[in-house]
């Protein structure tokens, strides 16, 4: 007689060790430390002390001494600091994308199409009826003799021309990003922490194109005063300064870096929470935090313009709602025909994936 069988259920199977569940802490702590892992450790203890995360059998002696076993942290054996590694880094990196794609879920939302034929290089499982002009290789012959035994019977079977189903490829578009993150004062500013998620994307995303999309390139752009580009590595440990926000000299670079790139394919994002406010006119700063400088925000109009005459799309991603701040993003992404999200700090990375992924596709018929 065939039955159920009831086994003891034991909660700790498959369960992360001690060690995994506070090394996901710890990576989460690096983000917000700017990588600084003496900080990290710190809190970390904090946390020990309130919410008990350690036991008799495994303290945080034993994590810091696996930490510096498996190669995490490094000790300055002259002044005992710790410092984090490359396997650190790359993590940190992990670690976002994961809790990122984790949180994404099916949406036509930030959907956008070409128009380039090209050779499909991905199976799509969707299927469709066979049309004139498809490809001998394009058929799904599993489908199609399903649906001729449907349709004819098994015993006298034949196929024809409406039996048939064709599986498309999709066609993943090689792309040149840059990714341009505001470092300036204001994210930091009103008691909330901007500058934490946008790093969390940055690394994400360079973590996800690196990873599964090797022939893109990625370059990122950090924007204050002045504009200059960092290396993949040095994301964990980026912060904000003492810097109005000068995004004339951030695009000026960003086009520069893509002007280098053969790619056909090149689009900018653009994570900001506040106005543009600086210039550099020659050696010197032109600077006004009150309200929408006509002579900054014309500059910044001009290169959407550029940007567009040179293909270039340019992805707005907004961390305000001052109705003013949208018109000019408004009148910013027109100008380039681009696109602007007004995302809030939990679904920035949402957005920017949808839009960065659904860009790598297209239906190759």
């Amino acid at each position: 007689m065939l039955g159920y069988r009831f086994i003891h259920f034991d909660p700790n199977e498959g369960a992360k060790s001690k060690f995994e569940q506070l090394l996901d802490i710890f990576t989460q702590l690096l983000t917000y430390t700017n990588g600084d892992a003496a900080e990290a450790l710190s809190w970390l203890n904090e946390l020990d002390k309130q919410y008990h995360l350690t036991n008799d059998d495994y303290g945080m002696g034993d994590f810091i001494d696996d930490l510096k076993e498996n190669g995490f942290i490094k000790e300055n054996e002259q002044d005992g600091s710790f410092k984090i590694t490359s396997k650190s880094e790359q993590t940190i990196r992990k670690k976002s994308l994961e809790e990122i794609f984790g949180k994404l879920k099916k949406s036509k939302q930030g959907n956008h199409q070409t128009f380039r034929q090209g050779q499909g290089d991905e199976i799509n499982p969707d299927t469709r009826p066979f049309q004139f002009g498809d490809m001998l290789e394009q058929i799904d012959f599993t489908e199609s003799i399903r649906n001729a035994q449907i349709n004819h019977g098994v015993e006298n079977f034949q196929m024809r021309e409406e039996d048939l189903q064709i599986r498309e490829n999709d066609f993943k578009t090689q792309t040149s990003t840059v990714l341009m993150i505001d470092i300036s004062h204001s994210m930091i500013l009103y008691g909330e922490d901007r500058i934490t998620p946008a790093k969390k994307v940055a690394m994400a995303l360079s973590e996800l194109i690196t990873t599964r999309y090797p022939k893109d390139t990625l370059d990122i752009v950090v924007f204050g005063n002045d504009a200059w580009s960092i290396e993949i590595k040095d994301l964990p440990y980026l912060q904000v300064g003492p810097y109005h926000t000068n995004t004339v000299a951030g695009l000026e670079l960003a086009m520069e870096l893509l002007r280098k790139r053969k790619n056909p394919n090149k689009q900018i994002f653009m994570i900001t929470d506040g106005k543009p406010t600086c210039l550099k006119i020659g050696k010197k700063y032109y600077k006004n935090s009150f309200g929408l400088d006509r002579k900054v925000v014309n500059r910044c109009i001009n290169l959407a313009a550029q940007c567009k005459k040179l293909k270039i799309p340019i992805t707005t991603f907004m961390i305000a709602s001052d109705p003013y701040l949208q018109n000019f993003v408004q009148e910013f992404t027109e100008t380039n025909h681009g696109k602007a999200y007004f995302a809030s700090l939990d679904n920035l990375g949402a957005f920017i994936f949808k839009d960065f992924e659904s860009g790598k596709r297209k239906t190759v018929y």
